[in-house]
């Protein structure tokens, strides 16, 4: 009995190791990362250091984030050469989705504290890779948001740098742009911002004001397609959140085009459906939802483990974004996702896979009924 090695489940090999899966995921994010550092400069002409900021800022979340998990671990009394060993560039991913999810104009220990808190409390803290029960960048820009404040990003990130002035941001291809210093999501909301972005201006991340990562969603699908491709990444569960989305901000439309003076009028239905359902396209192409919903809330670790819990999480999290983003006027992606995280365990207890060969249990009171149709 001595040669035979007990471990538990599970029991399956693989050349696929964490390791090999975050650089995938690495890979994948280098396409919004490029695309945002150039595009910020471009949309920005009169302050083409944008880019350069973005680059740093990004720079700046990735070393800390790497930093900070080494020095926990260094107090932890692991050599060096150990953790250098057991590196599986976790840290790396969080660094590069923190600073995706800053803008331009943040400030330096904004990403720095950030990434430290991402890493050490929400990560660490819990046991490490795999043991965090809600996602550590989530957690992380969810953090910076509420403790910094204007610092976590002036003006929606599209200021003067040196005077704080609010800039207009220009498209290089449909000529629109973005004024008052918001974002194209915060223009659906908003009764005194503009925008005469286009929704190919909104696809491309040409003149869109935002975070650094979340402006060109074209790079954003390109890096997802390459993750479905290479096997990391389950198509469905990215489009059922970003379709359940959009179709939840075009029902929210739809019934607010037929609420009058606070009164829903019925008659009203069939005329106001059709231009309703152009919210969708901008709901979706609009803020971070993309870029949560390939990267952020796919997050092997923080989803069910049944395919029907996947399904049932990934449309109510469609639902919770479309109304928070509806309830705040504003950004809600982080928030969305972060909720439906800490639900993530109920989804598991009460949603299981069934074993093969199972056999479901007949009721006492049913038991004896069909003994006394035998005995009969």
């Amino acid at each position: 009995m001595a040669k035979y090695v007990y471990s538990s489940s599970p029991h399956i090999k693989s050349p696929r190791t964490t390791r090999r899966i975050m650089i995938d995921v690495c890979i994948a994010l280098l396409p919004a990362c490029i695309a945002g550092c150039i595009l910020m400069g471009i949309a920005n002409p009169a302050y083409p250091q944008l880019g350069l900021l973005s680059f740093v800022q990004l720079l700046i979340c990735c070393v800390s984030s790497v930093a900070s998990e080494f020095v926990y671990l260094l107090c932890c009394k692991k050599s060096f050469k150990t953790i250098l060993k057991e590196f599986d560039f976790t840290s790396l991913v969080t660094g590069l989705l923190i600073g995706m999810n800053l803008y331009p104009t943040s400030k330096w220990y904004v990403g720095i504290l950030a990434s430290g808190f991402a890493i050490v409390v929400v990560k660490m803290l819990f046991g490490g890779t795999g043991k965090n029960i809600v996602n550590p960048a989530i957690a992380g820009r969810i953090f910076a948001f509420i403790a910094f404040g204007a610092a976590f990003g002036g003006a929606m990130g599209f200021v003067n740098p040196k005077s704080g002035d609010t800039i207009t941001v220009n498209s290089p291809i449909s000529k629109g742009s973005v004024t008052a210093g918001a974002t194209p999501l915060q223009t659906l909301f908003s009764d005194t911002a503009t925008s005469s972005l286009t929704n190919l201006d909104l696809f491309l991340g040409t003149g869109v004001a935002g975070c650094i990562g979340e402006v060109c969603k074209l790079a954003l699908i390109i890096g997802g397609i390459y993750l479905v491709v290479r096997g990391v990444l389950n198509f469905r569960w990215p489009l059922v959140y970003i379709v359940s989305t959009g179709v939840v901000a075009v029902l929210i439309a739809w019934i607010d085009a037929c609420t009058v003076d606070g009164k829903f009028v019925s008659a009203l239905m069939g005329s106001k459906f059709v231009p309703a359902l152009g919210a969708f396209l901008p709901s979706i192409l609009s803020g971070g939802l993309i870029l949560g919903a390939i990267f952020m809330a796919t997050d092997y670790v923080t989803t069910p483990n049944t395919k029907l819990g996947n399904y049932i999480y990934f449309v109510l999290l469609g639902v919770l974004t479309a109304v928070l983003r509806k309830a705040v006027k504003g950004e809600a992606v982080s928030f969305a996702i972060l909720l439906m995280n800490l639900l993530v365990p109920l989804f598991d207890l009460y949603i299981r896979r069934k074993p093969f060969g199972y056999v479901k249990p007949v009721r006492e009171k049913k038991a004896r009924k069909n003994e006394q149709k035998e005995g009969a």
